[in-house]
């Protein structure tokens, strides 16, 4: 059971989220908020709403290990930019083919996403902005690892990235700083099982209801 806040969905946890955010960053001009779908978004939106930004979303694929999806050997975006688990792939002792495969795999599957929630809207400027990625929780970190790498990445170059979590355990969160400019975290409990535990009301958020949110 966890021993600290639980929050009663993503959107309270987002609006406490955007709280800490605003007393941090104050509201900076122009920022982006980007969502990792799906639950992600229904974060985000309260943290756009609270930064006076704006909200999108980014795509991410976790890759899985073959034999065990659940388990991520690492994640790629639908630009293709690839974050390894080592420790995973090694334990599990995934050769280079099945890796590659996997990769791919989840690289089309990130494009197809990215196109249904998307739609034909440009993808927003990164250029000079503060960037803040937001997920509803995070578990091994890889994918908000593959976001934080591609929004870093990005030429030109965003004024700062802030990546932006309401729990995650203490190691993902150490290896998320060494990539973005801040890290804001409500909570990093002592022992950590699933970011589900840390809502009442962890249901699956559709594509449907992302759209919905973005349109808004």
């Amino acid at each position: 059971m966890p021993s600290g806040r639980v929050w009663r969905d993503r959107r309270e946890a987002g609006e406490e989220l955007g709280a800490a955010l605003r007393e941090q960053l104050g509201r900076p001009a122009e920022a982006l908020v980007l969502g990792l779908p799906r639950g992600g978004v229904d974060v985000a939106a309260p943290v756009a709403l609270e930064l006076g930004g704006e909200l999108d979303v980014l795509v991410v694929r976790k890759v899985g290990v073959p034999w065990q999806p659940e388990l991520a050997a690492g994640a790629v975006t639908a630009a293709g930019l690839r974050v390894r688990n080592d420790d995973v792939i090694a334990h599990a002792r995934i050769s280079d083919q099945e890796l590659e495969e996997a990769y791919g795999q989840a690289q089309t599957e990130a494009r197809e996403r990215e196109r249904l929630l998307r739609g034909d809207r440009p993808p927003p400027r990164l250029g000079g902005r503060t960037v803040v990625i937001v997920d509803d929780g995070i578990a091994t970190g890889a994918t908000i690892r593959a976001a934080a790498e591609l929004v870093a990445s990005h030429r030109p170059a965003p004024e700062q990235v802030v990546a932006a979590v309401p729990v995650g355990p203490r190691e993902a969160i150490d290896q998320l700083a060494e990539l973005v400019d801040a890290v804001v975290v409500l909570q990093m409990p002592r022992y950590f099982a699933a970011v589900g535990a840390w809502y009442r009301d962890f249901s699956q958020v559709t594509d449907d209801e992302v759209r919905a949110t973005l349109s808004r």
